[in-house]
């Protein structure tokens, strides 16, 4: 019997490229949404964000699209990892899949917090019963809310490393140090997620945590788009 063209046709090659210009994709769009958030929000400082999110609305929206951009791309990174990890284990591929699926489905209802800033800040009209300073105020908790629920989705994002390393390390056609590192990365980001929750006041562990997270997440996506994966017989 012929076989039908579709997703099986493509080479694990192609797959891997794909899949490594989708985590880049991701990458990029996520640095950019977080300077730009850097460039607007100060938190702690209600009166400066207000002024900086009403001088930059346009700034702002940028950076809120950018953040969904990326989501998109992760989720689609994510499916491209499935395809191309599968035939090690289908149920470890389906598990991360299904992990940052939640992580992105957490992070884009989040998304509703950091927009909600804007309306109470650019002067609609109903909103005039309330004092400025009220109105800052409120942004600023909607701001906080955002930054907590980037969090929770963190759980999501940490946790569906642990197959990823896992199936990268036994997969054969990858190196099996992109595998450790993941792993690495898992332990790192999820023991940052329990110290945010747990101990507000400590943040000992974001520095490493991020440096360990840009390392894996660049090197295999790098690996994917440039080196692909080692042919098997």
């Amino acid at each position: 019997m012929e076989k039908l063209n579709g997703i099986q046709d493509i080479s694990p090659n192609k797959i891997a490229r794909i899949a490594g210009l989708f985590y880049l994709i991701y990458i990029l769009t996520t640095v950019l949404a977080a300077v730009v958030r850097s460039r607007i929000i100060v938190f702690g400082d209600a009166a400066a964000t207000a002024n900086n999110i009403i001088g930059s609305e346009l700034l702002f929206r940028t950076g809120f699209v950018t953040q969904l951009v990326s989501a998109v791309f992760f989720l689609l990174a994510a499916w491209a990892l499935y395809v191309l990890l599968k035939p090690v284990n289908k149920n470890l591929a389906l598990l991360f899949l299904l992990l940052n699926l939640g992580g992105v489905a957490v992070e884009c209802i989040n998304m509703l917090n950091l927009f909600a800033a804007l309306p109470l800040l650019i002067g609609a009209n109903y909103l005039n019963v309330f004092q400025t300073g009220q109105l800052q105020a409120m942004a600023m908790s909607f701001l906080n809310s955002y930054t907590n629920g980037f969090m929770i989705a963190q759980i999501f994002y940490g946790t569906w490393l642990l197959p990823l390393g896992y199936l990268v390390y036994k997969s054969r056609f990858l190196p099996r140090l992109l595998g450790i590192v993941l792993i690495l990365d898992f332990f790192c980001w999820t023991s940052y997620f329990f110290q945010f929750f747990l101990f507000p006041d400590s943040g000992i562990l974001i520095f490493p945590a991020s440096v360990v997270g840009l390392i894996a997440e660049v090197s295999i996506s790098l690996w994917l788009l440039i080196m692909g994966v080692r042919e098997q017989k």
